[in-house]
């Protein structure tokens, strides 16, 4: 079921810490520019809201930054900038609350693992037991994409090695678009954003280990009008609410996510 920005905003205000969205207070950038961190399979999604965010705040530039969630995260606790972090998994989420930078995250969406091959798929790869012997890519193990990799082949007893391991969500499906690759172990968001360049194998069991994405802003959303931040502030969680409400929810769903 589809919220709209409304509704997301009173699930949000009045959500109760520990339960889903909250945190700490902490301070956002203030000006015209939104930095938005955000994990590489949300290239697509994030392109697009960022567009319509730009269309409706005038003079207001978002800037994002694509990159695992891990490194992003990492780059957050660190002190550089951020007005919104969306990563692939809490694991991530986590390493920037603990350091202060995030104070308000929450869960957005969900993704689900998929085997993927060249369109023409001349190794012919029907299954995870093709990969034998073949030439296939995943995701690093500390990128959420390789956790969730390393979940789902043990879940299936399949234990050979990858060609290689890659930094991110979107350049290990590279390597399969470029023909580097027989195959790789990429979301399903991933690989409909391939369009035509690639065919799609589902993997048994692989809903039982679905990436949880987290979205969170630098201060806590507050209800009072007369406590609300201002300037960067305001602005990073107005582009939180367009993930959260209705033209967010359609937008991943069109790019193959599901709800968290």
């Amino acid at each position: 079921m589809r919220r709209t920005a409304a509704a997301a905003a009173a699930a949000l205000l009045l959500l109760p810490a520990g339960c889903g969205w909250g945190g700490t207070d902490g301070d956002g950038d203030e000006g015209t520019t939104l930095t938005v961190l955000a994990a590489s399979s949300l290239t697509d999604v994030f392109e697009e809201l960022a567009a319509d965010f730009e269309a409706e705040h005038e003079g207001v530039d978002v800037e994002l930054v694509f990159g695992s969630s891990t490194d992003l995260a990492e780059q957050a606790a660190d002190g550089a900038p951020v007005d919104v972090l969306a990563t692939a998994d809490r694991e991530s989420m986590t390493i920037a609350v603990e350091a202060g930078a995030i104070g308000n995250y929450g869960p957005f969406a969900s993704n689900e693992l998929v085997l993927v091959t060249p369109d023409a798929n001349p190794a012919g790869i029907t299954s995870l037991d093709d990969l034998d012997g073949a030439t296939w890519v995943r995701c690093a193990d500390e990128a959420p994409c390789g956790k969730v990799a390393v979940a789902v082949l043990a879940a299936n007893d399949f234990d050979a090695e990858p060609a290689s391991l890659e930094e991110d969500a979107r350049t290990t499906l590279d390597k399969v678009v470029a023909g580097e690759a027989d195959a790789a172990l990429v979301y399903a968001s991933d690989a409909r954003s391939a369009g035509d360049d690639v065919t799609t194998v589902r993997i048994p069991g692989s809903a039982q280990h679905r990436a949880t994405y987290l979205i969170g802003t630098p201060t806590v959303m507050v209800a009072d009008e007369d406590a609300s931040p201002g300037g960067g502030e305001l602005l990073a969680q107005e582009f939180l609410l367009l993930v959260l409400g209705e033209t967010g929810r359609a937008v991943l769903a069109d790019a193959g996510f599901g709800l968290p």
